[in-house]
């Protein structure tokens, strides 16, 4: 019995971090799926984690203000990291050539098998903020 209940935990961590395009941490994570789990520790949310990259099943897209962010889409894409609130947001377009790993591989004679894009700075939301907050006290 506790096993099913482990696989239906496990299951449950999972689809909340598919289920949301934030980015979550772990502490989202847990906070998320604790109500219907109400057994359910942060060791038990940082171990599934962790199984879960190294499965493939998610991507850690590195810490951002002091917290690792996770992502359920595990397809190639880009992200943007906002300097000011930490959001973090996927992105669709394709910024390298198709041939890259190819060329890369080639010029340094290693096998390139995946990249990762980042883009960091300020998002829309905080941009205008600060606009709004700078025109007040204009």
């Amino acid at each position: 019995m506790k096993r099913e209940n482990f696989s239906r935990k496990r299951q449950a961590i999972l689809e909340a971090i598919r289920g949301t395009q934030i980015h979550p941490t772990a502490e989202w994570v847990y906070q998320a799926v604790k109500p219907q789990y109400p057994d359910l520790s942060l060791g038990t949310v940082y171990r599934n984690i962790a199984r879960f990259k190294e499965d493939g099943l998610i991507l850690s897209i590195g810490v951002v203000q002091g917290q690792e962010r996770f992502d359920g889409d595990v397809h190639p894409h880009n992200h943007f990291i906002c300097s000011e609130c930490g959001a973090v947001l996927d992105l669709t377009e394709r910024y390298l050539y198709d041939d890259v790993h190819q060329i890369l591989s080639q010029k340094y004679g290693a096998q390139v098998i995946s990249h990762e894009l980042i883009f960091r700075g300020v998002c829309k939301e905080c941009l205008e903020k600060s606009k709004s907050s700078g025109q007040k006290g204009a």
